[in-house]
């Protein structure tokens, strides 16, 4: 990810005039010369004319930006521009259904409850739903192992043992008065520690903010709680939603713990890895969900961009990011999705078609797309990603062979890093950058100060070619397609667009270490493609697997 904040070409000129500081820059005023500086960073030649007329624009426009600094913005004030993924021409309209899961059957109580710590959300909706257990004892169960583990996982900022307790108590009686409020009722989570929770620090995982308390509960966090689910802790992320390290160390993989867990959803991926919990939630700008889910062997889902209220949660890119869950299987993704999707409020980018999820799907009826040639190369894991698409064959999908819009991609990232730095604009500013654990070139420190000098120009410029490659993409006639998970450009082509993904382990390597194929679907397409991801697990193991280490 590389770093940028909005600005005009002009601007760099007033930028690299402070090379000897502010006060200096104020005395000594802009010149031609730091004009023609700055043309070199943006690719551009002017001529010793133009180069004088620009003078007192410059100027200006260095007093205008001096007095807007002078507004202190928190990161939760998003900008006046809402990003819109929907292809033009296009509507959602299909009536709301019931969502239809697969049948529970009989579940039983094992011999010990601590191995309850691998059940499935919906196994454990049906214990809980049953009277076997209570959310009591399973609460208690994920805070034994959450204490336990963590300080070899470096999964945990905080745990909410209080709340969590107390909400459990109460999902407890409503049950037993016959108050049942949906399969979430009395199921321990946790969450990724960039969403605000009112009674405990939200600290994004970085040393800056460590002691931060936010008045107010996330809207994801709001609704998880009118369904009757628990909160047992906030989970680790990287520093400011970049990798596995935080102010707190390195989250590691329960695969393998002499590794990261990858981020920067690292806790959560960690912690449904381990059986710490049977969910959590994550969010992902580029990759954060897809990659830890990989690491660690769970099953993620990036929703479409805006189904999911952000409001509450740390803002890194307002065009790009996405609240998703993280599970053990694509059903229970799709029960934790029908709960946090949509929500009013201060998040305009929200938009919530209809979920309908039906297990039941028939992929006969679907056109199921590929990216061939990408499957085609050699890459790690490619033997399991052809094993995949030979089982979905089996089990009906006649595969179409599509390509990925020809754009540069990789040359438009810069859109999301020109917004984390105007995000973390104030932390630049302050100097208090320096306080991030990590401080190499590609980090988040360095990022957010290159980042200055891309101009406005050219980041509407790259936002123009990402309209275009919304309506391509729309011309795939596909409802959905494979994809390997780190194949070409499809992670951060489909993360601009603002496609929906489900991410599911489809093997080992030769280590043991988890593997993961994804499927993207058509905008607000989750429904279907959580469906062909669930008929996927339904005949496989690799979901039913979990790190020896941790099922004691």
């Amino acid at each position: 990810m590389k770093g940028m904040f909005i600005l005009s070409v002009l601007s760099l000129a007033i930028l690299l005039a402070g090379c000897a500081g502010e006060a200096d820059r104020e005395k000594a005023g802009i010149s031609r010369s730091d004009i023609k500086s700055a043309e070199r960073l943006a690719g551009l030649e002017f001529t010793p004319s133009e180069r004088d007329s620009m003078l007192q624009d410059l100027s200006e426009n260095l007093e205008s930006y001096r007095k807007l600094r002078e507004i202190d913005m928190e990161n939760s004030i998003p900008p006046a521009l809402v990003f819109n993924p929907v292809p033009a021409g296009r509507e959602f309209t299909a009536p709301e259904k019931k969502m239809v899961v697969s049948p529970a059957g009989e579940v039983k109580m094992p011999d010990k409850i601590e191995k309850l710590a691998f059940y499935t959300v919906r196994e454990l909706a049906e214990l809980i739903r049953t009277g076997k257990i209570t959310s009591v004892q399973l609460t208690e169960l994920c805070l034994k192992r959450l204490k336990r583990y963590d300080p070899l996982l470096k999964c945990v900022v905080t745990l909410t043992e209080e709340q969590a307790l107390e909400q459990a108590r109460r999902a407890d009686k409503e049950i037993a008065a016959g108050r049942y409020r949906s399969l979430l009722h009395g199921i321990p989570y946790g969450v990724k520690d960039l969403l605000a929770t009112r009674y405990y620090h939200t600290t994004w995982g970085a040393e800056p903010f460590r002691d931060q308390l936010i008045d107010r509960d996330a809207v994801v966090i709001r609704k998880l709680e009118e369904a009757g689910a628990v909160l047992v802790a906030k989970l680790t992320l990287g520093a400011l939603a970049w990798g596995d390290v935080w102010f707190g160390g390195m989250t590691r993989n329960p695969w393998n713990t002499e590794e990261g867990s990858s981020g920067s959803s690292a806790g959560p991926a960690s912690a449904v890895s381990a059986g710490l919990v049977p969910f959590a939630i994550g969010t992902e700008t580029w990759g954060s969900i897809v990659s830890p889910s990989t690491r660690c062997g769970t099953t993620g889902l990036r929703p479409t961009f805006g189904r999911v209220s952000r409001a509450g949660a740390m803002a890194l890119s307002w065009s790009m990011d996405k609240v998703g869950p993280i599970c053990r299987t694509a059903e229970d993704c799709a029960i934790v999705f029908e709960h946090i999707r949509g929500g009013v409020g201060e998040d305009q980018s929200v938009i919530n078609p209809a979920f309908n999820y039906d297990y039941d799907i028939n992929l006969r009826n679907l056109r199921i797309g590929y990216l061939r040639e990408l499957f085609r190369e050699d890459y790690p894991g490619s033997e399991q990603d052809s094993l995949f698409l030979g089982r979905m064959e089996e089990l009906g999908a006649e595969l179409i062979p599509v390509d990925l819009p020809d754009y540069p991609v990789m040359s438009m990232a810069f859109i999301l890093s020109a917004e984390a730095a105007a995000a973390f604009d104030r932390l630049t500013r302050s100097g208090r950058d320096e306080l991030l654990t990590r401080q190499v070139r590609n980090a988040w420190p360095n990022v957010f100060r290159a980042s200055r000098f891309i101009p406005a120009v050219e980041y509407i410029q790259a936002n123009r070619l990402r309209y275009m490659l919304i309506q391509d993409m729309d011309r795939l006639d596909v409802d959905l397609y494979f994809a390997p998970s780190f194949g070409g450009d499809n992670l951060l082509l489909t993360n601009l667009t603002g496609h929906p993904c489900v991410v599911l382990p489809n093997g080992f390597d030769d280590q043991g270490s988890p593997l993961s194929v994804s499927i993207i679907g058509r905008p607000f397409g989750e429904g279907t493609i959580l469906a062909v991801a669930r008929l996927f697990q339904e005949g496989t193991d690799f979901e039913d697997r979990h790190p020896e280490d941790f099922t004691e």
